[in-house]
């Protein structure tokens, strides 16, 4: 009861450090229940996506200011009325970026076989900007989207702009509300893929962990593993945040990283086993000890318990020897005094 109650009041900080630095606390920690195993992954899984989210927002702070400084230095002057967008360039723009792909500008051409031969010079990622619409192209889709400047700008509350106004909007203080409400959508999003993809990594791992259940013969519940399992996968998860902090301000890649990020659970999870093992194997010694002790205990108990007994039959026999020889002198004694004669009258 006492070291339940020590359990319950571990936070969340003193768990992840239990897991990365004290892997013999394993059983204590998947002792407190797949409840409390899941709220500690869901609080590590925050952590995580807050971090994408902080990083995105970064990145895209980054993207907007290097498009206004773009649109001020290098862009032709455009302007925006009434679902019509005129970009004042005789040539079409063509902008590569590693994020959208290439982005091609053309709001003068209405030849459909050029717009087809746009869509075709996008490859598999891209956004051909027209002058109506906006077409976007990926290749997680299939074939292209298309989107009416009319549907979105309105909704947005904007009917008409221009080049100076775009570049006031994008460095003003109003985008601040923006990237707050795109880091929530994005923590929502990044919490939700990361914690299924964690579960899943957390499966995986802990399938290692009933195989070598299996060879150490420890008999442990297949709870048991899934909850050790997870406390095991916690350095793989902050290698990850750290990763990810890192590739913020340098393009840094790890190949096999996945495969390095499985692979440190899985060795935590078979040290923590062989220890729950060796700890095992200690205590049968130590049973097997007090086991032989008790015997020798109990055999000397034997010994004296006999050695007792001797001494309780033999005193009957000295007591009766004495009083035999006891009898014999008395008789003795009474029969040989000689008869007192007579004495006549």
């Amino acid at each position: 009861m006492e070291q339940q109650s020590m359990n319950s009041r571990r936070g969340f900080f003193q768990k992840a450090k239990l897991a990365i630095f004290n892997i013999e606390k394993y059983p204590e920690l998947a002792a407190e229940g797949v409840s409390r195993a899941m709220g500690y992954l869901a609080k590590i899984i925050a952590i995580l996506a807050i971090v994408v989210g902080i990083g995105m927002i970064y990145r895209v702070t980054q993207i907007m200011d290097k498009m206004a400084t773009y649109l001020d230095n290098e862009f032709p002057n455009f302007s925006y009325q009434d679902g019509i967008l005129d970009v004042q360039s005789e040539e079409a723009i063509n902008i590569k970026n590693d994020i959208t792909g290439a982005i091609i500008i053309d709001t003068k051409t209405e030849d459909q076989e050029k717009k087809n031969q746009y869509i075709n010079e996008l490859g598999d990622n891209g956004i051909l900007v027209l002058k109506e619409e906006i077409i976007v192209k990926n290749e997680a889709m299939v074939g292209t989207s298309t989107y009416r400047y009319d549907d979105i700008l309105k909704q947005m509350g904007l009917t008409n702009f221009d080049k100076q106004q775009v570049i006031e909007y994008v460095r003003g203080k109003q985008m601040i509300s923006i990237y707050f409400s795109v880091f929530a959508t994005l923590f929502v999003y990044a919490f939700m893929i990361y914690f299924i993809n964690t579960i899943a990594n957390v499966l995986f791992v802990s399938a290692f962990g009933y195989l070598a259940n299996l060879f150490t013969k420890v008999r442990m519940r297949y709870a048991s593993i899934f909850n050790m399992s997870i406390y095991a996968i916690t350095l793989s998860t902050v290698l990850n945040i750290l990763y990810i902090i890192l590739n913020m301000f340098v393009d840094f890649n790890i190949e096999y990283f996945d495969v390095m990020y499985l692979s440190v659970a899985i060795i935590y999870l078979f040290a923590a086993i062989f220890m729950i093992k060796a700890d095992l194997q200690k205590r049968q010694i130590e049973v097997m000890k007090i086991v032989k002790v008790q015997e020798e205990v109990k055999k000397e108990m034997e010994e004296k318990e006999q050695e007792e007994k001797q001494k309780q039959n033999k005193k009957p026999e000295e007591e009766k020897e004495p009083k035999e020889k006891k009898d014999e002198k008395e008789g003795e004694v009474g029969g040989s005094g000689p008869e007192p004669e007579g004495t006549g009258a």
